[in-house]
């Protein structure tokens, strides 16, 4: 098992990185939970009305972590209710999933939302060693979110949903946007990692050929999906990552390396856990 002190080393040959914007960049989790549990909990108390049943809220930890963390919101709240034994048609899963995003997107304009510190230093040496950095995100308001965040000069390139109409992209796990993205980065897949925590980000990834596929599992519970669906290794934080020591690239290209090590972090960088849900 690898302990917090292995670091991961992106060969030299690796000219781009190409990052998710939910769970990679900007930390949704504590505006995500709370709107779930604003939309879930009223559901839950009708349903057990209607069928002479004991309440049970919806919880933050149990729920929201086990079974909507890093996963659509479809798929989310499909497996949540699958947990709780209620079966619904599709359009019911959808108008649920609608009202959380309004309501996610109303907590994010009230409150703000924060990048994760790890990857905004991360993000620092990347452009230092001089390699370009996109940003993709198969939601239509991820742009907001990285403007929100503060985070938006520090990439290259941005991609989202509502790029993907314009351009006839499909969304994951179809690697069209990932593609779309190398082209604007003129940098070929072979040459690109890709950061991901969704398992459908992952297979876009894997099924375009980019260089290095990297799945992130905070909450530690996802690393054999992850692996399933074509990440090449796993991490918890983007603390473990580093770049190569020594000169910027200069326009050099040798054969894929990934390297586990035992060392220290990029300078300045600590790791970070997850914001609490409660």
């Amino acid at each position: 098992m690898r302990t917090t002190a292995d670091q991961y080393v992106l060969g030299d040959d690796i000219a781009a990185i190409i990052f998710g914007v939910d769970g990679i960049v900007v930390d949704v989790d504590r505006a995500a939970a709370a709107a779930w549990k604003a939309v879930l909990d009223p559901f839950l108390r009708s349903y057990a009305v209607t069928q002479e049943a004991e309440f049970k809220p919806f919880e933050v930890r149990d729920d929201y972590l086990g079974h909507m963390h890093g996963k659509p919101r479809l798929d989310g709240v499909r497996a949540f209710l699958c947990s709780r034994e209620i079966t619904l048609p599709y359009d019911d899963l959808r108008g649920l999933a609608g009202r959380e995003e309004e309501l996610f997107l109303t907590e994010v304009r009230r409150y703000g939302i924060a990048p994760f510190t790890s990857t905004v230093r991360l993000l620092h040496a990347v452009r230092r060693s001089g390699r370009r950095t996109a940003a993709v995100s198969v939601d239509w308001y991820a742009a907001e979110l990285l403007t929100r965040a503060g985070v938006t000069e520090m990439f290259d390139v941005r991609l989202d949903g509502l790029d993907a109409p314009g351009t006839r992209l499909p969304g994951h796990p179809e690697p069209g946007l990932f593609c779309e993205a190398a082209l604007r980065l003129r940098t070929p897949p072979g040459r690109i990692a890709i950061v991901e925590q969704s398992l459908a980000g992952v297979s876009a990834a894997r099924h375009g050929a980019f260089g290095l596929v990297v799945g992130v599992d905070r909450i530690g519970q996802a690393a054999a999906a992850l692996r399933e669906h074509g990440a090449d290794v796993v991490i918890n934080d983007l603390s473990e990552m580093r770049l190569p020591a020594g000169p910027t690239m200069a326009g050099r290209s040798r054969p894929y390396e990934l390297i586990a090590q035992r060392a220290g972090p990029i300078e300045g960088t600590t790791p970070t856990n997850m914001s609490s849900t409660s």
